[in-house]
């Protein structure tokens, strides 16, 4: 079989997960095959940090490709997940040595998600196809107004899942009949993490940041009081590492039920187990207010609430979501996220000529990367005060 092909890497934390999607004329893409490569936890105790697993990973990637790609295949690009990068725009960022490099080895915060760049990069440039990173985290498309927090030195800022969010919103304008930039709707991305964030004209204007006014997840603990959390800080009690992880990896459902697993929480409430069940209908709760104050964003004129993401999956859970917040909007439910086949349509897209790309670093906004969580430090630890994020969209 000949042809023309789009490949995905999406490197996670466990697993990489490569796809190769045909194309045809520039408009149709199928999906001709995929597979998740499990990586054992033993093998990530020989590497000293993430960046230093691209090598291995990169021999694995390679070798799923050539066993599984045509002959005499056209490969005319490669996609990746973007990693933790600084503040830019939504939509496909061309990859070149410099953003290959920034993922590995300078990122934001160290992940998974940062080897995907370097590795399409690599793969790419072997086969001289175009190669490309959609939808970091990183995308910041909030308004002047969102960014005030009440302390000058603290703007809020944004991280949310733009990459699943957006093509999810791109599901619901096909189902509506209605422009991608026309629909005003609350999209909540429910994962591991969640974003609960209004998308109008195109651009995700505000959110919940994952760790500012979220509510908790099945592993994380959203917002939770400040001040009780400051005095944690300086009781002595905890490591920075200890408070980081209560509030990350360990925190929400797990802190409370020692699980991670939505079904699991649902099967002990159906069991009897009413503090598990009381739990649940806690997250729901703070999923729903959190709904209705990005719906007020909006002036609660919207086209519908989007629930995505695997916890989407939860019956229970999406049908109170909609039973409290249908009075609202019409509540669309698009359950789990196939986030390589947002990237290969993404890359289409632009492929097509429909959507232009952005060029590294020229697509950072605010002039420069900024770390919002420790560039605003001076020498000595403290906050310092900067004009971090008003400007127009």
């Amino acid at each position: 079989m000949s042809g023309e092909f789009i490949l995905v890497i999406n490197t996670g934390s466990t697993t990489t997960k490569c796809s190769i999607y045909s194309i045809t004329n520039y408009k149709e893409l199928n999906l001709f095959c995929n597979e998740t490569i499990e990586h054992p936890d033993d093998m990530f105790s020989r590497f000293p940090g993430i960046s230093a697993q691209v090598d291995y990973r990169e021999e694995l990637v390679r070798e799923y490709f050539k066993r599984n790609l045509p002959a005499d295949a056209t490969v005319l690009a490669v996609g990746a997940l973007g990693g933790m990068l600084p503040p830019v725009p939504s939509g496909l960022i061309v990859l070149n040595s410099e953003l290959a490099d920034f993922s590995l080895n300078t990122p934001f915060y160290h992940h998974a998600s940062n080897l995907g760049a370097p590795l399409a990069f690599r793969v790419a440039s072997s086969m001289n196809a175009l190669s490309f990173v959609a939808d970091p985290v990183g995308v910041d498309e909030i308004t002047p107004i969102s960014r005030i927090s009440g302390v000058p030195e603290l703007p809020r800022f944004s991280y949310v899942h733009a990459l699943n969010i957006r093509a999810t919103v791109r599901q619901l304008s096909e189902k509506l009949s209605l422009d991608f930039n026309e629909i005003r709707c609350v999209a909540c991305h429910l994962g591991g993490g969640y974003s609960i964030a209004p998308l109008a004209g195109g651009k995700i204007i505000d959110s919940d940041n994952r760790m500012e006014g979220a509510p908790f997840t099945p592993e994380r603990a959203g917002g939770v009081p400040p001040i009780p959390l400051f005095e944690a800080c300086f009781s002595g009690l905890y490591t920075r590492d200890e408070l980081y992880k209560k509030l990350y990896g360990a925190g929400g459902l797990y802190a409370y039920l020692g699980t991670k697993d939505v079904r699991e929480v649902y099967r002990r409430a159906q069991e009897g187990d009413e503090f598990a069940g009381f739990i649940f209908d806690a997250m729901i709760y703070q999923i729903c207010k959190e709904i209705g104050a990005m719906a007020s964003v909006l002036d609660f004129d919207i086209h519908g609430i989007v629930l995505t993401g695997g916890v989407a999956n939860a019956k229970y859970l999406t049908e109170e979501i909609a039973r409290k917040c249908s009075k609202l909007a019409d509540v669309f439910v698009f359950p789990g996220g196939n986030e390589n086949e947002a990237i290969a349509s993404a890359v289409l897209r632009v492929l097509e000529g429909s959507e232009k790309t952005l060029e590294w670093p020229d697509c950072i906004l605010h002039g420069k990367a900024v770390d919002p969580l420790h560039d605003f430090r001076d020498d000595n630890g403290v906050f310092k005060a900067v004009s971090y994020g008003v400007r127009s969209v």
